[in-house]
């Protein structure tokens, strides 16, 4: 069994690429704005912050380097929080345009996606109907026919681009294949222990939110990787806060952002990132248990430091 982290983790992802404008008033897109929301969960207590960047005009997802470095220098300066930058990009992206933020700012974590799957967004038509932009509503129904493309090839890929870089990972695994796919790169030696699991609940296309499946996951990881990894869950819409809940009183590490759920509550929006931060640590010590501060979030997951970080 994986040894409970002696702190719990919390990361905050502030936008993603997911949501739409037209979702949230709240949902960070100009570089402003994302500085903002960053700043309040890493206030709050998120020790990793987890960012995306986007276009200030129209809120489209921009994975290019220059996009990332209109809030990044100013996000360092200001907290000590651990900054973890997408390879996910957006699924449209190529995995040449996606990687290439992590590849060129040298961060101290980047995500990565651990396997191919169905990434269906087409089911918030129901739910959205009106838009501010004429991309959000071909965006969402163009899943419907829309593979994430992450095949060993392109994992492989973002592990070599980013060797040198020294840069950890947050295994992002959508479903139970995903943790054999990690312990297949483990095996090669391309990826190095603690592996930083952060398992996603809720993608339709991926695992569903049943506690069964949340405890599916970690038995599978537990038996994968024994003592050489770190359990991390986010529960996407609705199901966040229940996840992340099942996951703290099992040991685990939690994500909680805008970019994953746009709620604080039941019918309630989120007003900012801080909010869901504010709400899962109330829930963490609530349990009894502390929250890992940066510089534990770094000692926990052996990361290399902010000063090694490329802006």
């Amino acid at each position: 069994m994986a040894k409970a982290a002696r702190k719990v983790i919390i990361t905050c992802a502030v936008t993603g690429a997911i949501h739409t404008p037209s979702m949230s008033p709240y949902l960070p897109i100009t570089p402003d704005e994302i500085i903002k929301d960053a700043l309040g969960a890493a206030e709050a207590g998120a020790a990793i912050l987890h960012l995306h960047a986007r276009n200030p005009e129209n809120g489209k997802p921009d994975q290019t380097p220059e996009a990332f470095m209109k809030f990044l220098p100013q996000i360092k300066q200001a907290t000590n929080a651990a900054i973890n930058l997408t390879s996910g990009g957006s699924p449209y992206m190529k995995v040449e345009e996606r990687v290439l933020p992590a590849q060129m700012l040298k961060p101290e974590v980047a995500s990565l996606n651990m396997g191919s799957i169905n990434f269906g967004l087409f089911h918030l038509l129901d739910k959205y109907t009106e838009f501010k932009h004429d991309w959000e509503k071909p965006h969402l129904e163009a899943t419907r026919d829309l593979v994430f493309r992450n095949s060993f090839k392109d994992i492989e890929f973002i592990l070599k681009t980013c060797y040198e870089n020294n840069t950890r990972f947050e295994f992002e695994c959508y479903d139970i294949a995903h943790l054999y796919n990690l312990a297949h790169f483990a095996e090669r030696g391309l990826v190095k222990p603690p592996f930083f699991v952060q398992s996603v609940f809720g993608i339709l296309g991926g695992i569903g939110t049943h506690p069964e499946d949340v405890q599916h996951m970690k038995r599978t990881a537990d038996r994968l990787f024994g003592d050489d990894y770190r359990w991390s869950v986010l529960g996407a819409g609705a199901s966040q806060l229940r996840i992340a809940a099942q996951a703290a009183a099992l040991g685990g590490n939690v994500r909680v952002g805008l970019e994953d759920s746009l709620w604080a509550g039941r019918g309630k929006l989120a007003t900012s990132s801080a909010d869901q931060v504010r709400l899962v640590r109330q829930m963490i010590e609530g349990l009894g248990l502390e929250i890992a501060s940066p510089d534990e979030a770094r000692e926990i997951l052996s990361l290399k430091g902010a000063d090694q970080v490329a802006f």
